[in-house]
């Protein structure tokens, strides 16, 4: 029978294209293969893997942003704090992120860029980013009226990066008023930079 895993997560065996190992068709149930998150944090919408040193993987759900140890495990000691250790386990300990925030169910609003990603919190009406300092709320850069009105009576919020202008752009679509607007934010100026007259089904930026 179908199963909806909202709140976990099931991996297969390893790929290996230098020495011709396959087993992305092997679920073995003796071995352990899934993940369970913690339900109240919400369905898992989005994974993702930053390409950095650590390649921790990072789950955000419809009310928390969780960051997953890849192929390390944390040990916590009395006083509280933890340390990382190498393990056979494919995904290790979850620590959700500071901040009561979550990409809602707008997974569509994910970009990417370098160790920054940018999504969307429908339900708390903020635009997020983030980064190496953790969760941080954009739309407070002068625009978090505007977003706590708009991003409620929004059905669709596209998200997508411009390497070439270095602005994270953000596409409200609304199907009620047949109306969309986007948005640019710029890191160098740390705010909304401007209004776009367009409105992509979807973005990527190549070289």
């Amino acid at each position: 029978k179908k199963e909806h895993r909202k709140y976990g997560l099931i991996y297969s065996g390893l790929y290996n294209s230098n020495s011709g190992v396959n087993n992305l068709n092997q679920f073995i149930a003796a071995e352990k293969i899934t993940k369970d998150i913690n339900p109240s944090y919400g369905s898992i919408q989005k994974l993702y893997s930053r390409s950095t040193a650590d390649g921790d993987l990072i789950a955000l759900c419809e009310d928390r942003v969780l960051r997953i140890l890849a192929s390390k495990d944390a040990i916590y000691n009395a006083d509280g704090n933890s340390q990382l250790i190498a393990t056979d386990r494919v995904l290790g300990t979850t620590t959700p992120y500071s901040g009561e925030y979550g990409i809602s169910t707008n997974p569509e609003s994910f970009a990417s860029e370098a160790y920054r990603v940018y999504f969307t919190d429908k339900v708390r009406g903020t635009v997020m980013r983030l980064s190496k300092d953790g969760l941080t709320p954009i739309s407070d850069h002068g625009m978090k009226d505007w977003f706590r009105d708009n991003l409620k009576l929004s059905n669709k919020l596209v998200g997508s990066y411009d390497d070439k202008k270095d602005e994270y752009n953000i596409t409200l679509e609304s199907t009620t008023e047949n109306v969309a607007k986007s948005v640019s934010f710029r890191e160098d100026t740390k705010g909304w930079v401007s209004f776009k007259s367009f409105a992509p089904e979807n973005a990527i930026s190549c070289a």
